[in-house]
């Protein structure tokens, strides 16, 4: 079954229009939780099912939550969870707390969803950690370059206790938001279509002197220079041209974002070089969630613990079955496949020669002001080599065998 059988079968025009009669939240909510190939009626059907367990009784609290760029089709390709956290949050607290979804860049984007939070336009918002490290920059503290080695070390440190004194507490002290949960990817380097003819990348130097798209991470653009990758701050709407035309290289980012974005026609080859965060993560504001009471507290948590554990199982599946994010062999069916994107695995010495010249451990000096800086609004913690202790603990190879951990609970 190709990607969009579940979601051809209903055109714009017909969605808006059954989100006209039942509301978006509610047809959204419907739409991520289809089993099956979608069509107009059993998506209406869906909808009203939906929307009338949702609005059965009162609710104490209505939260409104910001969402950038998803919509019935992407939210079948990364699987970040945002929906399943809502659909489990109205449940668990049988209606008392309601979610106003709002996806689609309709009421910010990924550069200004975490401001709308902080400005109480929103109360819950979901972005990529390095978008919104312009509005937060504690969030810089999850992108020095080779602190994790892999997936499965970014799911071992969200579910650590540690990471509720290292990330968690640290960002609602200084920026009155409370980080709920995250998908987890590495990022790599996506080569335009003028590499199209090119061999597939095997050596980092194949990739210096490259002119790239880089995201709002401050921490990302010091691993990109060290690299010899030449970050280019360049608007998310002119990226897709740039790398039509020619005009840069490549973006930094990851591989089910160039699969959601619709960034898979103009991309010719996926770098694996997995050197630093690629973290969708939703998150609410710390002054909303202390205004709620202690129960609905819990149900809050509970329902990000239950959405973290989701995201877990089902990118881990999304990227080999849904975007084709696998090295040698691809499913026909998948994203990849089908746009002609070819995945570079680097070797592991190539690997090993990145992180040599640009992570913490080998070019300290690179990351001095941002680690000071770091630390200090920590507390006083040395963020980079907490973390890197922290993951390092841990021998899990697969990140679907991470062990979810109620990281609040200690």
């Amino acid at each position: 079954m190709a990607i969009y059988d579940r979601v051809k079968g209903v055109s714009r025009r017909d969605f808006f229009k059954i989100a006209g009669t039942y509301g978006m939240s509610s047809t959204l909510m419907a739409a991520g939780a289809f089993g099956g190939a979608m069509t107009a009626a059993n998506l209406a059907r869906a909808a009203e099912s939906t929307y009338e367990k949702r609005f059965s009784k009162e609710a104490k609290h209505t939260l409104k939550l910001g969402a950038a760029g998803f919509n019935p089709q992407n939210l079948l390709i990364e699987r970040a969870g945002v929906l399943d956290f809502a659909r489990d949050l109205e449940a668990r607290t049988d209606g008392e707390i309601r979610i106003e979804f709002i996806g689609n860049n309709q009421i910010c984007n990924q550069l200004s969803c975490v401001e709308k939070t902080q400005q109480g336009i929103t109360d819950m918002y979901a972005a990529s950690t390095q978008n919104s490290a312009g509005g937060a920059p504690y969030l810089n503290v999850l992108d020095y370059a080779y602190m994790f080695r892999s997936r499965a070390d970014q799911y071992y440190f969200l579910y650590h206790p540690k990471s509720v004194e290292i990330l968690r507490d640290p960002l609602e002290k200084r920026h009155g938001l409370k980080f709920l949960f995250s998908h987890a990817e590495l990022r790599g380097i996506q080569l335009g279509l003028s590499w199209e003819d090119k061999p597939t990348v095997t050596k980092l130097e194949e990739l210096f002197g490259t002119k790239n798209r880089v995201t709002g991470t401050q921490l990302g653009r010091i691993a990109m220079e060290a690299l010899n990758l030449n970050p280019v701050p360049i608007a998310w709407e002119e990226t897709l041209d740039g790398l039509k035309q020619g005009l840069i290289d490549g973006a930094e980012t990851w591989a089910s974002a160039v699969a959601y974005a619709n960034m898979s026609p103009v991309v010719s080859q996926c770098v694996d070089l997995k050197f630093f965060c690629g973290t969708e993560h939703t998150a609410m504001s710390a002054s909303v969630f202390d205004g709620l009471d202690g129960a609905l507290q819990d149900a809050v948590m509970e329902s990000a613990y239950y959405a973290q554990s989701y995201v877990q199982a089902a990118n881990e599946a999304a990227l080999v079955n849904t975007v084709g994010f696998s090295h040698p062999h691809q499913g026909p069916d998948t994203i990849f496949a089908q746009n002609n994107v070819r995945v570079a695995a680097l070797p592991d010495e190539e690997i090993k020669k990145a992180e040599e010249m640009c992570s913490p451990e080998f070019q300290p000096q690179l990351w001095e002001q941002w680690r000071e800086r770091l630390n200090q609004w920590s507390g006083g913690l040395d963020t980079y080599q907490e973390i890197y202790d922290t993951v390092r603990e841990h021998d899990v190879t697969l990140a679907e065998n991470v062990e979810p951990r109620r990281w609040w609970k200690g």
